[in-house]
């Protein structure tokens, strides 16, 4: 009898899967949600543009379109071969290796930069050579070794030439060890 009861199970036939729910409803929802939320932004950014260019005096714009732009296309001029020279350390010897690039608009200066060369590298070898390890290893104090190399640079070629029109000084490569 026990195993009539175990047949009778089996052969049973199963109940149909139940259907899945379905999330519509949800997805609704959301889509609603985002459109107006996005809707919102839009209207507030339109109001917003609408309201500050109301605000804003004519003489500005006017500015705007009168920016000037570099009268010519930037120059650089490498220093080669790059700077090597020991840093102020009283634990051990530390070293820089330094690749210097000089940015100007002025195809004349990047002339008279290289006929003054040799006394601009000795300048820089004397500044490089005066800096802190602890200096160097922050992004501020790298940042300021470029400002006092391009004050250097500009002061050399305004007692050579009378004038300095370099723009930047860009350091292509920086190793310390």
């Amino acid at each position: 009898m026990a195993a009539a009861k175990s047949e009778d199970v089996i052969d049973a036939p199963l109940p149909p899967p139940a259907a899945p729910r379905k999330g519509g409803g949800l997805v609704l929802v959301l889509a609603a949600v985002l459109l107006s939320t996005l809707g919102g932004g839009g209207a507030a950014w339109f109001v917003a543009q609408h309201a500050l260019a109301a605000a804003q005096p004519k003489g500005e714009e006017d500015a705007e379109e009168q920016v000037e732009l570099p009268s010519s296309p930037a120059q650089y001029f490498a220093l080669e071969p790059a700077f090597v020279v020991n840093l102020e350390d009283e634990r051990a010897q530390r070293f820089l290796q330094v690749q210097v690039e000089l940015m100007s608009r002025d195809g004349k200066t990047l002339e008279q930069i290289e006929r003054h060369a040799p006394r601009i590298r000795s300048q820089l070898l004397m500044l490089l050579g005066q800096q802190q390890v602890a200096d160097l290893s922050t992004r501020a104090g790298k940042e300021a070794l470029q400002a006092a190399v391009l004050a250097e640079v500009k002061a050399i070629l305004m007692a050579e030439t009378g004038e300095a029109q370099v723009e930047a000084v860009y350091f292509t490569s920086f190793v310390m060890q």
